[in-house]
């Protein structure tokens, strides 16, 4: 074999002046690098905000009705020159924080309140800076390994086998789109067989598991809306009913979704029954678990989800369960490899990753994302920093605070709704005349401009209901008894003034 030495490369036209270019051009971008003490100038500023709004909590709203602060974002524009952090912490503070909800207070009872627990936040920061890639395991080996770990710990707390596999997205909408191409691939799925193949959920399934189908380009599959009980839950009567009716047509009956927790009322479909249907009737069968299937973690609660060990995929999400930052979802399949199967791609430029050490599965494997945040981190650093025990007490308290709420509240004189399976709750107030959905209205309305706690509403076969959702683990049982506080006193405030609520247009003494 013959070598050839390297030959020296050309020397440029203009060596000096371009070495003297490249080195103005370092100097005017090294603000983006701070040395030492710029950076703990900078840390100083913003954990001192962080510290004086953590300790201001309570005095603060959970809901600012005041959105005139937006504005001035726009007032603050990107521009050549730097501005200082104070100017920017404050801008932040005031057309951010302060108007709308915070999220971060005890006072979120609305929606399906979730975290942001102070050691998540330290380790999104050192997630930050050292940029680490959790995409690809062969250029972040350790990552990935982490991510893993933290998908085993989750597979074990649901019931799956080793052999299941999963991905941490940036929430239930991504994670049940990840669910739902596995369910197509793995059912060889075409588009010419689109207008035949049939899903089939109560009309309570959370809508981001619609809003998945259509993205995969599933939009023209039949959709059935299961009954529902009393109590909300999906009846397997009518489901095995709808699948046998759909195999007459000529149809092909494909995906039965089911909720460990639904977003309107917190109802659990009796997952048990359905996955029996499921193996019978050869479905897939996908759990929406991301408000309840961290309740697993509590021995006394694993009856009350038996079933949802047997789904194909199921998804959770940490940002509720877990109390951790918004962005931080998950997905789980069964067979492992039938989620590999859906989502594998390859591209030349990533050869190298192909080691055979580390470059085994990886997160972009299994998963639309390619450029993956290092979500691991903020689930793996407070799970081992604090244990499993604080998380089991806090979803404890969080399921006696709505028993207290369902009885303190049907105590003021509210029509309530089931007894919470999770810990949500809903009920509204009758008005002696006048539309009761019209009040109700009114009433969420005067809640959010009182602001000291958030509660938020739906509507349930046309009747508009008040939500109270306590999981936010700063929520404890003084911010219960604020609530009902709030409620009592807003209530009294709109009975004394019926013009605010009543209407030429509402007929008199119509009442639901």
């Amino acid at each position: 074999m013959v070598t050839r030495q390297l030959k020296r490369p050309p020397s440029p036209i203009m060596p000096t002046q371009q070495r003297s270019r490249i080195l103005e051009l370092e100097e005017a971008g090294r603000s983006l690098d701070p040395d030492a003490a710029e950076r703990d100038r900078l840390m100083a500023r913003a954990h001192g905000y962080a510290q004086r709004l953590l300790d201001e909590l309570r005095e603060r709203p959970a809901y600012g009705h005041d959105k005139s602060a937006v504005a001035e974002i726009r007032r603050l524009p990107v521009e050549r020159e730097p501005r200082p952090i104070e100017q920017l912490i404050q801008r932040f503070d005031e057309s951010v924080v302060r108007p709308g909800l915070l999220p971060s207070h005890a006072g979120h009872l609305g929606y399906v309140p979730g975290g942001g627990i102070y050691a998540s936040s330290l380790a999104d920061y050192l997630a930050a800076v050292t940029n680490e890639y959790a995409g690809v395991s062969f250029v972040g080996p350790g990552s990935v390994v982490m991510e893993d770990l933290i998908l085993d710990w989750m597979k074990e707390v649901v019931g799956y086998p080793a052999t299941a596999d999963g991905n941490l997205a940036s929430g239930g909408s991504i994670a049940s789109l990840i669910a739902v191409v596995a369910a197509r691939e793995t059912a060889g799925l075409l588009a010419r067989d689109y207008e035949r193949a049939v899903v089939y959920a109560s009309p309570h399934l959370h809508h981001c598991v619609h809003k998945a189908l259509r993205v995969a380009g599933l939009g023209e599959t039949v959709r059935r809306d299961v009954a529902v009980d009393r109590n909300h839950r999906l009846s397997p009567d009518s489901l095995s009913r709808l699948v046998a009716e759909d195999r007459a047509r000529g149809l092909r009956p494909w995906l039965v979704m089911g909720s460990a927790g639904t977003a309107d009322t917190g109802a659990i479909d009796p997952l048990g029954q359905i996955a029996d249907i499921a193996a019978r009737e050869g479905l897939w069968f996908h759990v929406d678990a991301a408000y309840g299937g961290f309740f697993a973690l509590l021995d006394e609660f694993r009856p009350a989800l038996a079933g949802m060990e047997r789904a194909h995929s199921l998804v959770l999400d940490p940002h509720k369960g877990m109390f951790l930052p918004y962005g931080t979802g998950a997905v789980l399949v069964r067979n492992g490899e039938k989620l590999q199967d859906a989502h594998a791609y390859y591209a030349s430029y990533l050869q190298d990753t192909i080691d055979a050490e580390w470059g085994g599965r990886s997160p972009a494997a299994v998963s639309p994302e390619l450029t993956k945040h290092f979500r691991a981190l903020r689930v793996w650093l407070p799970l081992l920093l604090h244990g499993e025990e604080p998380f089991r007490a806090c979803l404890r308290e969080k399921i006696e605070l709505a028993k207290y709420f369902h009885r303190e509240i049907g105590a003021l004189g509210f029509e309530v709704g089931p007894e919470p399976e999770l810990t949500l709750v809903t009920f509204r107030w009758l008005p002696e005349s006048g539309n009761v959905n019209a009040f109700n209205r009114a009433l969420v309305e005067e809640t959010h401009r009182d602001g000291r706690v958030f509660m938020s509403s739906t509507t349930v076969d046309g009747e508009f209901l008040l939500r109270m959702a306590a999981l936010a683990f700063r929520t404890h049982l003084d911010t219960i008894d604020l609530a009902l506080d709030v409620l009592r006193e807003s209530v009294a405030r709109l009975e004394a003034q019926p013009e605010r609520w009543r209407s030429d247009a509402v007929a008199e003494g119509q009442r639901r």
